[in-house]
């Protein structure tokens, strides 16, 4: 056993140049193990992305994300000249991912089956955050400890290559050095439990039980997603800020709205999106308009129908930097709206989503069954996710507009069955591993109308998705 740093990586890279020389063309028993890894890998990483691979091996899982630039970076020289001769549309280089040192940044760091190898994981990790974008994704895949032994074994019986002494890592310990150099975890996962290929069984086994409690902690991989921790992102100028409020029948609180709304970055623009209203709302926004010339306001008309099509219609003709929601019932108070963009600013957050649940609610706020759906929900969507959302429905979001044109983007994943608006953003901003902030406010009753709301049939399109959460984003 190596006892210096030199000793141990240098026995390294002959351990691994044997390996390229000695592997065939394409993957033995292990291939369906290295196929799954990919199909995860390409559900966590958009096409076009700038992407930096360490420890690349012979590059077939850079190839298979299609990045826009790829580079791959690996110590053992014969597996890089494996990676050239098999991937020629992509760069990969021969380094120590201890001594890395690249004059470029990248959108995607990926470390796929590495820690378990490296002599000092904190400096690697160190040496990644020099090379991230302030909104890059940290992806990191390593065997579970559980699996030391039947790996061994596995290895004795030939089955997979022989086995060196690994660092056996446990999430903690890699949440604790991320931690120690400037990475924030966002959330963490296990993957694979049977890496046989067995039809029917594998498929269950894989994308069903190893994310269940309690197969998963016998999965043999664990996923980490993290991010550069920055204590402030906030850039001059400042930003712009559009403020969305979707209105049908609200004329009584519009006035409010313009006199109350405050000012925020460089500025606040107030897009009020009125949706066929049975009130005078339409006429109501125009005279406020009128009254309040310094606002910054935009009035928009809907076409089409509901809350979730309002928002789009908000955002699409938004020009801020930062896309705010508010609704117009004034439950949600808007002299609060700058913790949304304080919280989107400072970096903690990357996606801002209002809490109804926290602080105590005012009488007839919320009914008491609506109550009890949006805990459940709020703990359902929590698990689905990965990440803590405590409450889907609060009509109070705020995000990056760059963030919001990338969910966009990648609408048809998910389809357009969302008729509030809210889970178009949060099924877009989990599938993007962006960093969910819940936002406490406090929640008051409607002192105008009435809601709009459908407790029943809502309720049903809300079980609609959560069986889509479970689908696109939980055992895929």
């Amino acid at each position: 056993m190596a006892t210096s740093r030199q000793e141990y990586l240098s026995d390294r890279r002959d351990y691994w140049d044997r390996i390229a020389r000695s592997m065939p063309p394409e993957p033995t028993w292990a291939w369906l193990y290295y196929r799954r890894l990919t199909e995860i890998f390409k559900f966590l990483v958009s096409p076009g992305q700038k992407v930096l691979e360490i420890g690349c091996g012979r590059g077939d899982l850079l190839a298979a994300l299609d990045p826009s630039p790829g580079l791959g970076v690996d110590f053992s020289s014969e597996m890089i000249h494996l990676a050239q001769a098999r991937h020629p549309q992509l760069t990969f280089i021969h380094g120590d991912a201890h001594e890395l040192d690249l004059a470029e940044t990248f959108d995607v760091i990926i470390m796929s089956d590495l820690v378990n190898d490296l002599w000092d994981v904190q400096e690697v990790f160190r040496n990644a955050a020099r090379v991230a974008e302030p909104d890059a994704r940290l992806i990191i895949n390593t065997y579970s400890r559980l699996w030391e032994i039947p790996l061994s074994i596995a290895a004795k019986m030939g089955m997979t290559r022989p086995r060196v002494n690994y660092n056996w890592l446990t999430v903690e310990d890699i949440y604790n050095l991320l931690a120690l150099e400037d990475f924030e975890p966002i959330r963490h996962w296990s993957e694979i439990l049977c890496p046989l290929d067995v039809p029917v069984v594998e498929r269950f086994c894989n994308r069903f039980l190893a994310k269940l409690w309690p197969f998963r902690h016998a999965a043999l991989t664990n996923f980490v997603v993290a991010r550069p921790m920055r204590s402030s992102l906030l850039v001059e100028p400042q930003p712009l800020v559009s403020v969305i409020v979707p209105a049908r029948n609200e004329a009584g609180n519009i006035s409010e709205i313009f006199k109350r709304l405050p000012e925020m970055g460089r500025g606040t623009e107030l897009v009020l999106v009125e949706g066929h209203s049975t009130d005078n709302t339409l006429a109501a926004i125009k005279n406020a308009a009128a009254k309040f010339p310094e606002r910054r306001s935009k009035i928009l008309v809907q076409e089409g129908e509901g809350k979730g099509d309002a928002v789009r219609l908000g955002f699409s003709g938004a020009e801020g930097d930062i896309l705010i929601i508010l609704d117009a019932d004034l439950t949600v108070l808007p002299e609060d709206l700058p913790r949304f963009y304080e919280a989107l600013v400072s970096g903690k957050g990357e996606f801002i989503n209002g809490v109804r649940l926290v602080y105590p609610m005012e009488d007839r706020a919320m009914r008491f069954f609506n109550l009890v759906a949006n805990k459940f929900f709020g703990l359902a969507f929590s698990w689905l996710l990965g990440q803590p959302v405590k409450d889907t429905l609060c009509g109070t979001k705020a995000l990056w507009k760059r963030r919001y044109e990338s969910i966009a983007a990648n609408r048809s994943y998910f389809g357009y069955l969302d008729p509030f608006g809210d889970f178009d953003l949060i099924f877009g901003a989990a599938k993007m591993n962006l960093k969910i902030l819940d936002m406490p406010i406090r929640y008051g009753q409607r002192t105008y109308g009435t809601t709009n709301i459908r407790r029943w049939s809502h309720g049903l399109l809300l079980l609609r998705m959560l069986v889509l959460a479970a689908r696109r984003l939980k055992f895929v």
